[in-house]
């Protein structure tokens, strides 16, 4: 018989048991295509969002033959693709802009244009009022599709009509027929449509036929003083060249003489010889990279989910040999040696390898068409054109077939070794477990982790991920001597947890594997969680806010608009529920208001909170000596340094109040209460008794705090000035104050708060500017669009202001690796589970003869299913660790790095575990497979006839 009659019989054995057995093969042929199927598709998602150069021009100006746009610099000379352009003598001034050019005039003669110009402006909405940019454009026109599509109604014309991106419609809560009037100068338009911008989906905008917002806008605010003139972005123009011509390379250079950077479709896709362009005689052609290569991380990945899928589905492969013993040892006294029985199972493996790599290719393609619409959503851009790479689908197929072949070695090699007698009566022999492997896996352990620690300490981040996953790999070889160790923790424990440790500890070589699985699993997804918990509380960390946590503030722009902040309180408490109550506060300067005395040099007075120097006054991060201290902190005590009294503000601080560099507000005790959070019943009296309270004690001494203002008052300021004749005065003020405590030097945006009555006293001038509400969540888009139309209505000049914090993007990535290592964990605790059933079936048999309850059954079962979870999940959570700790250390290295080269910048690299997923991980999940197991086990076994 020649080798491929065997093989070809091999197959069609396994091809039947596959039939068989059809529950063990769907497992198998998932596990396999689930990964193939992650994989095509990412692989089909990321082909098709990269665009090609066609596409990308396609994105930027249509299905016109050219871009044309005015830089304003003078003659300049350009790259092919128009990415890359300079002025043509580099010497030449720029100071002052060269006199806008008529672009029209630089076009072939033939051609046909249409402009494209942007204006931002504030529009109506169903709630109230909100910000976007109009876009005059002919959407219309036929050179406008690929970079405008019409996705429902129809295109706006004239000028009465607009069209709008779907977001803006969501968050204005417009549709198709509403009106919405342009408040700059007060025309109304009909929305006619839905417009998209496949370059950019997330696009809240309006269009507009040229002509029909920016010419009547202009016109009004040139006879109308109390209209501001729109603020446009310089013009573009889509230009369609002469039929059979487009715009060629001597045309952009002609356009090239008078300042005009032109992006040409021809010439780009079909770029002119280096001698003909003459930036490559002053410059280099620049070398953006490829993306195309595979990198030494992504070879690591798929390295890991092979492994991976060979761990899950290697025990899976162990059950069919198992329950196939009979059937192969059968084949044994047929004249079949262990070549055959090998390749019996590994045709197994090469059956349900190949279809579940076929299966995964097909899903994955078909699924990526199906959810298509949500990727583009996601990505902020529509796909170019699907693309379905053949060579590279083939190549991950491929990758699918040897893993399924990998997962059956190991059983194939276990079956073939059976003598003939076991496999036809159901017994095994007794095989000692290696002893070499768990020594050659604590030496790889070892080693893995001291790579991993030297490229922390080095800040070599691939040496932290090659070693992170050696010492993966050496903690794989340890599993087995930790299953052996489970059976001895079981002595004292009841009889169902008993047998499953010591079942585990027994069949070590099925029981490893999917251990293995779970902490490979397990592994990643906690390596991951640590290092983005970390480094959202480091991006936390070094976040500034505006203002304090829970609250919004209103605020007055001063234009008359301070005698009105009543109507502004009103419309903030009729369109948003706060939750407390609301502290008023008032702006404070010295001499004329520089707010409105700005344009002259020294035209208005000054008002300064004087910081003492010394101890406890002084940064020690700034000045003389701040480097050589900084070489001689840790993160740790940098970090303290950096939030003393002393050091908060002298780097970025929250502008938010209208209170100057020095963050001088007049207030009363509700902002003591409503904002600050200080419930001293102290400072509150002291403000009452005309006592300022102090929020950063570095600036006090001996209790007290230095005012100097500066009294100069500017002869525009008649008023003023009549009251205030002579040189500008200079005062400085000795005050004693209530100081706070130091946590509430980090209060965003006030440092000292004056009575009303002290700024009297010292002459100084004041006026309303605002209030602040304590809220219990930030205002929505629809509740920020309500208040916005409500300030308006109130006479405008108002403005409200919130903090968001920082974002929480990581959550949703978080909550995918727990649901991932959580999935990966049942699958495993079930195959092992399965398997173990299969192997204890005597023993089940022997535990109802003697008379257990029948509910043993399915304790044991859920037992055994908990053991694997649980074991897994811990080591896998241990492992983890190894590389996100050692990642952060790299991050602290490079923090130190640069806090010592500027003392001010911010070394805290925090190292925070991600509890909740760990929770979830190492007490959910098993218990979940445990109880699972439990539930779908029977509690009584059918009759069997005795073996032997």
């Amino acid at each position: 018989m020649s080798v491929f009659t065997g093989w070809r019989a091999a197959l069609r054995i396994a091809g039947r048991d596959a039939m068989r057995a059809k529950g063990r093969s769907a497992l198998v042929v998932a596990m396999i295509a689930v990964p193939v199927l992650g994989v095509t598709a990412l692989d089909v998602t990321f082909r098709s969002m990269t665009e090609t150069t066609a596409e990308k021009l396609t994105s930027q100006m249509g299905s016109a033959d050219a871009l044309f746009a005015d830089q304003q610099m003078g003659p300049l000379e350009q790259m092919p693709d128009g990415e890359m352009f300079q002025q043509t003598d580099p010497d030449a001034p720029v100071s002052q802009p060269p006199p806008p050019v008529d672009v029209t005039t630089t076009f072939p003669k033939g051609s046909r244009a249409i402009s494209i110009q942007s204006v931002p402006a504030s529009v109506t909405t169903e709630y109230g009022i909100a910000n976007t940019d109009v876009y005059e454009f002919r959407t219309s026109d036929g050179m406008a599709r690929g970079k405008t599509d019409l996705v429902r109604g129809s295109y706006p014309h004239g000028t009465g009509e607009m069209a709008a991106t779907e977001l803006f419609l969501e968050e204005t809560g417009l549709s198709v027929g509403s009106t919405t009037t342009v408040r700059n100068y007060g025309a109304k338009f009909k929305i006619t449509g839905v417009i998209e911008q496949p370059d950019d989906l997330k696009s809240r905008a309006l269009f507009a036929d040229p002509g029909a917002v920016i010419a009547p806008w202009k016109a009004k605010a040139d006879h109308d003083k109390k209209v501001l003139p729109p603020n446009t972005t310089p013009k573009e123009w889509l230009v369609k060249g002469p039929d059979g011509v487009g715009v060629t390379w001597p045309d952009v250079m002609k356009a090239n003489k008078s300042g005009v950077l032109v992006t040409s479709r021809q010439v780009a896709l079909d770029p002119p010889p280096d001698s003909e362009v003459p930036l490559l005689k002053k410059t280099e052609r620049p070398d953006w990279g490829s993306s195309g290569d595979w990198s030494p991380a992504l070879l690591t990945v798929v390295s890991m989910a092979v492994l991976e899928i060979v761990l899950l589905a290697g025990p899976a492969f162990a059950v069919g040999a198992r329950r196939s013993r009979r059937q192969l040892g059968l084949l044994g006294t047929c004249g079949g040696d262990r070549r055959h029985v090998r390749a019996v199972v590994l045709g197994g493996g090469l059956v349900l390898g190949g279809v579940g790599a076929v299966t995964g290719v097909v899903l994955g393609v078909g699924l990526t068409v199906a959810f298509r619409p949500m990727l583009e959503n996601w990505a902020g851009h529509r796909f170019g054109s699907l693309v379905i790479p053949p060579t590279e689908l083939l190549l991950i197929a491929a990758i699918g077939l040897v893993t399924g072949l990998l997962a059956a070695f190991a059983p194939a090699v276990v079956a073939s070794r059976q003598s003939i007698l076991e496999s036809l009566t159901g017994r095994r022999g007794v095989r000692r477990s290696s002893r070499v492997l768990p020594v050659v896996g604590a030496c790889v352990l070892a080693l893995g982790c001291a790579a991993a620690v030297y490229g922390a300490t080095s800040g070599d981040e691939t040496l932290v991920a090659g070693g992170s996953v050696v010492a993966e790999l050496g903690m794989l070889g340890c599993i087995p001597v930790v299953v052996g160790l489970l059976g001895r923790l079981g002595r004292r424990l009841p009889l169902s947890p008993r047998m499953a440790l010591r079942d585990a500890a027994r069949n070590r070589g099925r029981t490893a594997p999917a251990v293995a699985a779970v902490m490979a699993a397990v592994a990643g997804s906690v390596a991951i969680a640590t290092y983005m918990s970390s480094k959202a509380t480091e991006h936390e960390y070094e976040y500034t806010p505006s203002l304090a946590q829970g609250t919004i503030a209103v605020m007055s722009n001063g234009d008359g608009s301070a005698e009105r902040l009543p109507l502004a309180r009103a419309a903030v408490e009729r369109n948003m529920t706060v939750s407390g109550g609301h502290a008023d506060f008032k702006r404070v300067w010295a001499g004329s208001d520089c707010n409105v005395y700005y344009e002259e040099e020294n035209g208005c007075g000054t008002l300064q909170l004087v910081k003492p120097t010394g101890e406890g006054h002084t940064c020690p991060l700034k000045g003389k000596g701040a480097r050589e201290l900084a070489a001689r902190l840790s993160a740790d005590e940098h970090k303290k340094l950096m939030n003393s009294p002393a050091c908060l503000g002298e780097g970025m601080s929250s502008q938010a109040f209208p209170a100057g560099e020095d963050q001088i507000l007049v207030a009363d005790a509700n902002m003591l209460s409503t904002y600050v959070k200080l419930d001293d019943p102290a400072a509150a009296d002291a403000l009452a008794a005309g006592t300022p309270v102090l929020l950063n004690p570095a600036y006090a001494k001996d209790g007290e705090v230095t005012l100097t203002a500066v009294h100069k008052y500017n002869d525009r300021d008649k008023e003023n000035r009549k009251q205030h004749p002579g040189k500008a005065r200079t005062t400085t003020d000795r005050l004693k104050v209530y100081v706070a405590p130091a946590k509430y030097a980090a209060t965003p945006g006030v440092r000292l708060i004056l009575p009303q009555k002290t700024a009297d006293r010292l002459g100084l001038h004041t006026q309303p500017a605002g209030s602040v509400y304590a809220v219990s969540q930030p205002p929505s888009n629809a509740e920020q669009q309500r208040i916005d139309g409500a300030l308006e209505q109130a006479g405008g000049g108002f403005w409200l202001q919130t903090d968001s914090g920082p974002g929480q993007d990581e959550n949703t990535l978080l909550l995918v690796l727990t649901l991932f290592a959580g999935v990966v964990t049942l699958g495993a605790a079930a195959i092992t589970t399965g398997l173990a059933k299969a192997d204890a079936e005597a023993d089940l048999t022997t535990l109802s003869a003697i008379g257990a309850p029948p509910g043993v059954r399915r304790t044991l079962t859920g037992f055994q299913c908990l053991v694997v979870a649980l074991t897994g999940v811990v080591l896998g959570t241990i492992t983890g660790l190894v590389p996100a700790v050692a990642l952060r250390l790299v991050d602290l290295r490079e923090a130190l790095a640069a806090m010592r080269a500027d003392p001010m910048e911010s070394a805290y690299t925090p190292i925070v575990l991600p509890w909740s997923t760990i929770a979830v991980l190492v007490v959910g999940v098993p218990l979940l497979a445990g109880a699972l197991a439990a539930a779908i086990t029977r509690s009584r076994q059918s009759l069997a006839r005795r073996a032997g």
